[in-house]
């Protein structure tokens, strides 16, 4: 296994790759998508352990979608049900390891969420891990926005190293506590790209809320004219549905990132 450093210029290529690769079969990744997020959700109910099965989970969602992208860009356009086994099949693998995988992220977001807690009693913890009530008092205080900033500093890190971790498990067989150790050293080898990376996500975000807000907006002046709360529903309804499927699209992209940066 061998580090590819690339120009800051890639990041923009993973996002167009990402986009290709979903648009060749949406209604697979949105599913796939939903099918993870629907268990997030499950586990996350469970009283006590909930909050930690549900980011144990997490590392599992991303190797899945890793594997239907992978499946996706190859050179002929593959059936919808090709690319949802294969990111089952990715993740049944490796079970094992994943479950390791995904222990050590759980622990380590937690202890992340540990820390901030020191500033505030927990506030910020209770309202992220727990969904506690979220005042405007309690947002503008300085003990919340202090542990808000603490979380965000040291989860950067935290995620770097969880970046290509699940991968680097998959397909380069690497333990998972080496995986970590990979995935930040090439992250901040090619941090630029994954900077330009985040910025061209975020303009395509912008782009796709300005137009799912436009046409929530017109749905609810269509509800305002008498069409009833229907439209104003469906207005609000499109709004969550699309923010889900840029999330899936942002996943899909993740694969050419680590495709781009490792090779045997």
């Amino acid at each position: 296994m061998k580090l590819n450093l690339v120009p800051a210029r890639t990041g923009v290529l993973w996002v167009r790759s990402g986009l290709k690769a979903f648009a060749r079969q949406p209604l697979a990744f949105i599913s796939l998508f939903f099918f993870f997020m629907a268990l997030v959700s499950i586990a996350s109910q469970l009283p006590l352990v909930g909050a930690a099965i549900a980011l144990m989970l997490l590392p599992t969602m991303t190797l899945g979608l890793m594997a239907a992208a992978q499946q996706a860009a190859g050179p002929e356009k593959p059936a919808a049900g090709t690319v949802f086994l294969a990111a089952l099949n990715a993740v049944r693998t490796d079970v094992r390891p994943m479950a390791v995988l995904g222990a050590l992220y759980a622990g380590l977001f937690l202890g992340v969420m540990a820390i901030s807690a020191l500033a505030d009693g927990g506030q910020f913890a209770r309202v992220y891990l727990l969904g506690g009530p979220l005042t405007r008092e309690l947002a503008e205080s300085t003990e919340f926005q202090v542990a808000l900033w603490i979380a965000m500093g040291l989860y950067l890190p935290l995620s770097l190293a969880f970046w290509h971790a699940p991968a680097l498990v998959h397909w380069h067989r690497v333990p998972p506590a080496k995986s970590l150790f990979f995935s930040f050293v090439a992250c901040f080898k090619n941090f630029g790209a994954l900077t330009v990376f985040g910025l061209a996500w975020v303009g395509v975000f912008i782009g796709a809320g300005i137009v799912l807000s436009l046409l929530a907006s017109l749905l609810v002046a269509v509800g305002a004219m008498g069409a009833g709360d229907g439209a104003a529903a469906i207005g609000g309804a499109m709004m969550i549905a699309g923010a889900l499927v840029m999330a899936a699209m942002f996943f899909t992209s993740t694969w050419f990132t680590f495709r781009d940066s490792f090779q045997e």
